[in-house]
């Protein structure tokens, strides 16, 4: 018989406007999840039930009237949607993943959380994120390691390694999380979830802590298409202040709507496996990761290409300088940097060595390899439509496999080995996203992922539940489910 977190996101949302799921029994579902399994998983940072039960209770007084009045009701109200411990909860405990915050309680609320207000979610809690976002697994101070729950030996990724963490437990049914070099995609990969980030001012960053960057952006990362999907129509959208707007989609499109329809035509997309990054080897099984959703998307009518595109190193030298400075940005409290973890304290050394000439020209490298992309791959009309790399290089680390105390230098590079496709879509701004259609002999998931044109999410959307039609992944489950 089917548990309440076996319901994708959009099941248990019909359920409660339908009036035969009450938002405050799925909420104790889950609170009673993670009583049992994040000690294990590592997913949450802090945890609200005492807020959860009330805005549970909040959302069903308001679905009993909504179905009274035959109103509408927001695609996910009453639906628990935690919210990653990098971003500001009023009221809540936020400590970035670092012990210099573990008492630092905001009087603000980001953007993200007022729009996921406004829709009507429950917050379960803060979800797991190495000391504010920087390497790419989830490992800190503050809270046991996220770890994949399909083999607790290995790391969820990161930065968003909590909430991939929940999801793939059946912890939430999704979750918010971020991505400044590829924080959503990569524990998506890992955790065999799918995990879309989008274009860079699609969803605001507002009101505090902007990353002037432009690097960073919040996301949804979710168990199916859809479920994803209609948790960014919750989280996009301007708010006043933001630097960067994506452009608006089309009167009443959403991207659920693409959700459910399919790619319009034969689409035309190039495969590029070679790492980006110098000296870096792709794994063989995130080589047939690639390549055997290659195959699928040949078998569904697609055109694909296969090229091999120089290795150039200016794209990872300009990432590390915006980085370490991006590190050096986060104001740490007077007195505390000593209780930072060796990584962190190591960017910001380095951020502090970056000249302005450096930052200034590592942000130009970024506009001219999204002009070079747009102009090259993906121009409307004779480009691609998309681009297919693996996600990652190398398939799930394990837990403190690539942490490295002694020698953050060496640390560094190693995530770099581990990670040198995603960052290229922070830099560009395009929206990427990874998609769960691989698992290796052992049965971990390998992710391949898509890369589009800036402000078109809709085009992988749709593309990616076409893969998901094909091979239906979301009935595959990891033990602790």
């Amino acid at each position: 018989m089917a548990e309440l977190h076996d319901l994708t996101a959009l099941e248990q949302a019909e359920g409660i406007r339908e009036g035969t799921l009450s938002p405050l029994e799925l909420t104790e579902h889950y609170l009673r999840r993670i009583d049992q399994l994040d000690q294990t998983l590592g997913a949450f940072i802090t945890l609200t039930p005492e807020i959860a039960r009330k805005e549970a209770t909040a959302a069903e007084d308001e679905a009993t009237a909504a179905r009274r009045e035959g109103r509408e009701l927001p695609p996910l109200h009453g639906v628990p949607v935690p919210v990653k411990d990098l971003n500001l909860v009023a009221g809540v405990r936020c400590t970035f993943g670092s012990e210099a915050f573990s008492d630092h309680i905001p009087d603000v609320d980001d953007h993200v959380v007022t729009k996921l207000r406004a829709a009507g979610t429950v917050m379960l809690g803060k979800t797991n994120t190495p000391e504010f976002g920087l390497p790419c697994y989830t490992e800190n101070k503050v809270a046991p390691p996220a770890r994949t729950p399909w083999d607790l030996d290995r790391s969820a990724g990161g930065s968003s390694g909590g909430a991939a963490a929940a999801v793939a437990g059946g912890l939430a049914p999704v979750a918010h999380g971020s991505d400044g070099g590829g924080s959503i995609r990569i524990p998506s990969s890992v955790c065999g979830l799918f995990g879309i980030k989008p274009s860079r001012g699609r969803v605001s960053g507002g009101p505090v802590l902007y990353d002037i960057s432009g690097l960073s952006t919040s996301g949804p990362i979710g168990r199916t298409v859809a479920d994803a999907a209609v948790l960014l129509d919750v989280l996009a959208g301007p708010m006043p202040g933001d630097p960067y707007g994506a452009p608006s989609l089309p009167p009443c499109e959403t991207f659920l709507a693409a959700a459910r329809r399919r790619p319009a035509g034969r689409l035309r997309i190039v495969s590029l496996l070679t790492p980006p990054v110098p000296g870096v080897e792709l794994h063989p099984d995130c080589r047939a990761a690639a390549d055997g959703a290659t195959a699928l998307l040949r078998e569904l009518g697609h055109h694909v290409d296969e090229l091999e595109l120089p290795v150039d190193d200016t794209v990872r030298r300009a990432f590390t300088a915006v980085w370490d400075v991006m590190a050096l940005a986060r104001p740490v409290p007077p007195g505390a940097e000593g209780l930072l973890q060796p990584l962190s304290r190591h960017l910001r050394e380095r951020g502090g060595k970056v000249t302005g000439q450096e930052f200034a020209d590592s942000m130009y490298a970024f506009r001219a390899l999204g002009q070079m992309i747009a102009d090259a791959l993906l121009t409307p009309g004779t480009g691609y439509d998309a681009i297919l790399t693996p996600t990652l290089a190398q398939p799930p680390a394990l837990v403190g496999g690539l942490r490295n105390d002694a020698d953050p230098d060496a640390e560094f590079a190693a995530m770099a080995a581990f990670t040198p496709f995603t960052p290229i879509y922070n830099a560009t701004g395009q929206p990427a996203v990874s998609v769960p259609l691989h698992w290796t002999d052992e049965d971990l998931p390998i992710g391949v992922m898509f890369g589009g044109r800036y402000g078109e999410e809709t085009t992988l959307i749709s593309l990616s539940a076409e893969l998901e039609e094909a091979r239906p992944w979301a009935g595959r489950r990891p033990a602790v489910w």
